[in-house]
């Protein structure tokens, strides 16, 4: 079976059998910039939960954050873990929009994907994944974010070898689907959601996933 065929059966099965899943799940495009940043080495109830602290605060906002100092940042977020790492490279991707734009985020994220993406991974602490999380979810760009699930699922299920890298997936399914955010955004959600309840590291659930067979 051809490469496109095979993503597109992947996708058909999972969307069949789960639905849309509405993710990225925020209110705002900054909270979406804030939730890549916090999501970086931990699962995501722990990123509502210091997401839920910077509400409850009323610091969610591009313009309190940068104001806020760093390690005050760091308490609020702490639910995350590596707060203080994280609290840091919120605040150098903070400084990378407000030197330019000052508090107009909207300007920001309205930039050409290339210039964008090439901003956001100039900034210390932001990787192709996190910069592509921002870009699909914040910004609504076309551009296929790649995580350790992904790699796994497509390894497993033979559509890729072992050696991938993180350009050569996310290639892959952009040379083989329509270059559309919505498909991206539900494609993604979907193979996390599938990664993170049967395609686990150890001891993956291959008889009851929704994937066996394809």
């Amino acid at each position: 079976m051809a490469t496109a065929d095979r993503l597109n059966a992947i996708y058909d099965r999972l969307l069949a059998h789960w639905g849309p899943q509405h993710w990225w799940p925020a209110e705002t495009p900054f909270e979406v910039m804030v939730g890549a940043i916090l999501t970086q080495n931990t699962a995501w109830k722990n990123v509502e939960r210091a997401l839920v602290n910077l509400k409850g605060a009323g610091l969610l906002s591009l313009a309190s954050l940068a104001d806020l100092p760093t390690a005050l940042l760091a308490e609020y977020i702490r639910p995350a873990g590596y707060y203080n790492l994280k609290a840091g490279r919120l605040h150098n991707l903070l400084r990378c929009i407000t030197d330019q734009f000052g508090d107009d985020l909207q300007a920001f994220l309205a930039q050409p994907l290339p210039r964008l993406r090439e901003q956001l991974l100039a900034v210390k602490g932001v990787g192709p994944e996190t910069a592509d999380s921002i870009l699909l979810y914040a910004a609504g760009l076309p551009i296929f974010v790649v995580d350790t699930y992904t790699h796994r699922i497509l390894t497993r299920h033979q559509v890729i070898d072992e050696d991938f890298g993180y350009e050569a997936i996310q290639e892959l399914f952009m040379d083989n689907l329509p270059c559309e955010a919505q498909l991206y955004n539900e494609y993604h959600a979907l193979l996390v959601r599938v990664g993170n309840l049967y395609c686990k590291k150890k001891n993956p659930a291959c008889a009851a996933c929704p994937l066996q067979g394809v």
